[in-house]
């Protein structure tokens, strides 16, 4: 089926991304969410607005971006535009030795000291809510009733499924087989939801990292964000963790994924060592 603008050009023909109007997008992007997009992914910003642009029938990269800086029809046509252009790649117990350390240190570490507080922990580019469910398993299983987890994405769409808890079959090849059995409830047509009991202890919601100011958690046990500051600059990125690592409780931890800082350092903060992980600690008496 074509669409047509309303200079009747065929919306399903689009020229390439010129250099001026990659600039264009690329400033757009950082300015409202902080992501930058490199050169050599110029293609995969094309094709993200192509898509959306062939959808509504528009021909014109000025226009288009001219939309969704408007003050009426702009927000609800830039949520989708960020849906489609934020990676949502995203699994169950993704990255195995990140959720070792945490069955092997940083929940003994707590359980020492904790008494009988309650463990925070927050998942940051939560995306389609596979990490923070998978974290909320690890901590059943290990603390009880005694833990919250918070998930946060930029992406409305992303969030709601994350909300409703239910994915296909293929998609739980991560869980081990004691958790699938726990904590998941077979709904048909090879759907799965996360149990009640599970999602009463998760929370979703709606945050742009380049805001954090904004989000006003505090005494966090951990923060858990891998593979997310791969999409920001460098300085954007301690920028990023210095926040974080204010947000921390004494002995709190934050997990990134390897290879995402290379130099990062805070007076507060102490490097974990553990096998194939990047994770710091908030020191005791900071």
């Amino acid at each position: 089926m074509e669409h047509k603008t309303a200079s009747g050009r065929d919306a399903s023909v689009l020229p390439e991304l010129d250099d001026a109007q990659f600039r264009q997008w690329n400033e757009l992007l950082e300015s409202r969410i902080g992501i930058v997009i490199p050169p050599e992914r110029r293609a995969f910003l094309a094709t993200g607005l192509r898509t959306r642009m062939r959808e509504i029938g528009c021909s014109d990269y000025q226009h288009y971006f001219d939309l969704v800086r408007s003050p009426r029809r702009g927000m609800p046509e830039w949520s989708v535009l960020v849906d489609r252009l934020t990676v949502h790649e995203t699994r169950f117990f993704r990255h195995q030795e990140s959720f070792a350390l945490l069955r092997e240190q940083v929940l003994p570490d707590f359980a020492e000291r904790g008494g009988d507080r309650v463990f925070h922990a927050w998942s940051l580019g939560c995306a389609t809510g596979e990490e923070a469910y998978s974290l909320a398993m690890l901590l059943d299983d290990e603390l009880g009733a005694r833990f919250g987890v918070m998930g946060t994405d930029v992406s409305q769409p992303a969030l709601a499924i994350a909300r409703a808890g239910r994915y296909r079959a293929r998609r739980l090849e991560g869980v081990p087989e004691v958790y699938r059995t726990r904590y998941f409830e077979p709904e048909g047509d090879g759907l799965y939801r996360v149990s009640e009991a599970l999602r009463q202890r998760v929370c979703f919601s709606r945050h742009n990292v380049q805001h954090l100011e904004r989000f006003r958690l505090q005494g966090l046990d951990l923060v858990f964000c891998q593979n997310m500051l791969i999409y920001f600059e460098r300085a954007t990125r301690a920028r990023i963790l210095d926040e974080l690592a204010g947000r921390l409780a004494p002995g709190g931890v934050i997990v990134i994924g390897p290879g995402e800082v290379l130099s990062w350092t805070h007076p507060a903060m102490e490097r974990i060592r553990f096998a194939n992980t990047l994770a710091f600690r908030r020191r005791a008496n900071t």
